[in-house]
């Protein structure tokens, strides 16, 4: 019994205690879910403050917005305002001015109407009048028109002859001064170019850091080298070369051979500067006589004194015109060998003074006076005979001439310098410039024949005298010079003679 209740009790306590669980297990739930729902209530509240504060903002946004483009709607109208009131003018202005064509294009409309009545009437007076002047002239218009042209042409011919006759009078009389005006502005001019020809050398460099080299620390190697050789040389931005310039040719060359193997040294210091100079100029010393013995052998010129040797190899580094003033005396020299025994003269005289003809052009720039008069003093101190002297001072007529070589030595001079190649003129030149001269002459209507005369620079025509008249013949003249002057190059002038004859012949019988 007592264990049953034991049982009942023990039971009871369980239920009990699972209701007390059960009970406590149901007040922990409801306490955590009662703090989950004041979670979500925060939760939903914040949210809600958001959601409010991102919509005022929103609709701040909104009004911002609306009023800019309010704003910029008015200031749109504003100005569409605007543009409509200056349309609305432009269009007025419009109206008023195709008003006034329209009035204008009336009164012209009328205008026209009564000078197209005033033509009409004009048109068939004039045709009355014609009709009336070809019943009295008894000439069609066409005759008269073509008659009237004929003899106004044949007036102005005359008329314009006479007054090119009268303008070339005067134009030579003009040219003449105004020509001694150009030759010295032409000679200022060109007197540099010609200066920077014949007074410059041009040195090669391996490279432009040899410049630096040449001009050395504070410029003591240029400035050693410009006085131990006499000369300038110039340093410019010119690509691996540099200039050496002086008027004295074979100091030109003695400083250009002494850069030259300064250069491919490659040492180069004031003392060696002086060293190599002085070397080079006994070389180049020594390279003059035997050009000038050379040229003495083969003009055939023997027992020359050796200071006049000298003088003439130095003619090697002179030129005139192009032409190498030593090869000319040689030329010079054989040339009058040839005439002179041709006609009987003494070739020994006249092949010597060929050959020393110029020889003053080798010291001219260091002794005043024509290098004739020079070089005849020069070699009658050294001892040259008076028939040669003669002929070296006479080649220019500044003095007279006492022997028939000096006339034999002048020709030769002549012909060297004149001849065809010599002086930068080839043959082929020579005779295409002689053939197109003539061809342009003997295109003109009338010219029966031409001629190049003087080695071009005179053309011969001859016309047919029934075709061209005096008058005719200057116009000819003329146009055959311009035609000369635009198709031609050509040195100097070329002299146009038009040469009109008439002959009248008759037999007797």
């Amino acid at each position: 019994m007592e264990l049953t209740w034991v049982i009942v009790i023990g039971l009871g306590v369980l239920v009990l205690g699972v209701f007390i669980g059960y009970f406590l297990r149901h007040m922990q739930v409801a306490r955590d879910l009662k703090s989950r729902q004041s979670q979500a209530e925060r939760i939903i509240e914040r949210a809600e403050a958001k959601a409010r504060e991102i919509e005022l903002k929103a609709r701040d946004n909104a009004i911002r917005v609306r009023d800019k483009v309010e704003s910029e709607l008015a200031r749109k109208r504003a100005d569409l305002s605007k543009e409509e009131e200056r349309l609305q003018r432009r269009r007025s202005e419009l109206d008023r001015r195709f008003d006034q064509l329209e009035r204008r294009e009336q009164a012209l409309s009328k205008r026209q109407s009564a000078l197209d009545r005033r033509s009409n009437e004009l048109e068939k007076r004039h045709a009355e009048i014609v009709a009336e002047l070809e019943r009295i002239s008894g000439m069609t218009q066409e005759e008269a028109k073509t008659q009237l042209l004929a003899e106004a042409e044949k007036e102005a011919r005359g008329d314009m002859m006479r007054i090119i006759r009268q303008i070339e009078e005067e134009a030579q009389l003009e040219g003449e001064r105004r020509a001694r005006e150009l030759i010295a502005d032409a000679i200022q001019r060109v007197a540099s170019d010609h200066v920077a020809e014949v007074t410059v050398s041009i040195v090669p460099l391996p490279n432009d850091d040899m410049k630096g080299r040449i001009i050395g620390r504070n410029g003591r190697n240029i400035r050693a080298f410009e006085q131990a050789a006499g000369v300038d040389v110039v340093v410019d931005d010119t690509p691996e070369a540099v200039t050496i310039s002086c008027f004295d040719p074979v100091r030109r060359e003695v400083a250009r051979r002494a850069m030259e193997k300064l250069v491919l040294d490659g040492r180069i210091h004031p003392a060696h500067i002086e060293k190599v100079v002085r070397q080079t100029r006994e070389e180049v010393e020594q390279y003059i006589f035997e050009e000038g013995e050379k040229a003495a052998f083969d003009a055939g010129v023997p027992g020359l004194h050796p200071e006049i040797l000298r003088r003439l190899g130095r003619l090697k580094f002179r030129t005139s015109y192009g032409q190498n003033q030593l090869a000319h005396a040689v030329e010079t020299a054989q040339l009058a060998g040839v005439i002179a025994a041709e006609l009987g003269a003494d070739t020994e005289v006249a092949k010597a003074g060929g050959l020393l003809h110029d020889i003053g052009k080798a010291m001219d720039h260091e002794v005043e006076g024509t290098h004739a008069a020079i070089g005849a003093e020069f070699c009658r101190r050294y001892g040259v005979g008076p028939k040669i002297v003669n002929i070296i001072a006479s080649h220019h007529h500044e003095q007279e001439q006492e022997t028939v070589e000096a006339v034999i030595v002048e020709a030769a001079d002549a012909i060297s310098g004149a001849r065809p190649g010599a002086r930068r003129e080839s043959l082929e030149q020579y005779i295409k410039r002689i053939r197109s001269l003539e061809e342009i002459a003997n295109s003109f209507k009338g010219v029966q024949e031409s001629y190049a005369l003087q080695a071009g620079r005179e053309i011969r025509v001859i016309v047919k005298p029934e075709d061209i008249d005096d008058l005719e013949a200057t116009r000819l003249a003329r146009e055959v010079a311009k035609k000369v002057e635009e198709g031609m190059q050509y040195p100097g002038q070329i002299k146009v003679t038009v040469i009109r004859e008439t002959r009248a012949v008759d037999y007797a019988k």
